[in-house]
């Protein structure tokens, strides 16, 4: 396996996959959706998170306008939705209803909440940061609701339709699939053990699996498998 170099500002992709959210706010009667890959928790107490956007963004103006915004976390059934709001600027339209996508009230603040997502969470602005060419808006999350088929303290991840999208750039997406539960044991110095004949034997089984699955598919009809296509 070979290492390469790349442009620091590939960073950005190399910290992505992470959940993608749709943004949606609500300013004087008007409404507006736009994906967005960079948001990061912020505070436990008060629960507290980040959405990082560019100034010139209508998303932007609308966040400071209204102070308050939405997050909607979609699955794979929205990928075609989540796409076209990153394609077009909600200026001179209202993307939700190009969308086709229904929409239903928010607990706690004005903007729409999209049906079809799996989890939706309600913030007010608290501050606004410049970073470089960006700006990080601090939202204080006041309200969150999920689908209890996706969500259970924990992203389930036992149905594809229930998995989250994540972002790789231009208009390529993924899900997280697989949910795995870590398990290590240490020694008396306190540092991490090699795998037990267990585990061995576990992750062999598993390979074997995939060697056989990959041999009796080829290539293209396993990746279409584990996508459900």
């Amino acid at each position: 396996m070979g290492r390469r170099l790349y442009d620091p500002t590939d960073a950005r992709r190399l910290l992505n996959p992470g959940a993608v959210s749709v943004v949606t706010t609500s300013w004087r009667g008007e409404v507006n959706a736009a994906p967005v890959a960079w948001t990061v928790p912020l505070s436990m107490s008060p629960p507290m998170l980040g959405v990082v956007l560019h100034p010139v963004r209508h998303t932007a103006d609308m966040i400071r306008f209204s102070e308050e915004f939405a997050l909607n976390i979609p699955g794979p059934e929205l990928l075609r939705e989540t796409a076209f709001f990153g394609s077009r600027s909600g200026i001179d339209e209202n993307k939700i209803e190009g969308s086709k996508l229904d929409q239903f009230a928010a607990l706690r603040v004005d903007a729409p909440l999209l049906d079809g997502c799996l989890a939706w969470i309600e913030c007010g602005l608290r501050d606004v940061i410049p970073t470089g060419d960006h700006v990080l808006f601090v939202g204080e999350v006041i309200a969150v609701q999920a689908l209890e088929e996706a969500y259970a303290e924990r992203w389930l991840l036992e149905e594809r339709n229930f998995s989250p999208l994540t972002f790789l750039g231009g208009t390529w997406y993924a899900q997280v699939r697989e949910a795995r539960e870590a398990e290590f044991e240490v020694d008396a110095q306190g540092g991490l053990m090699e795998e037990s004949a267990e585990q061995r034997e576990e992750r062999e089984e598993l390979e074997a699996e995939e060697t056989e699955l990959r041999e009796q598919e080829g290539d293209e009809g396993y990746e279409e498998m584990l996508s459900g296509e």
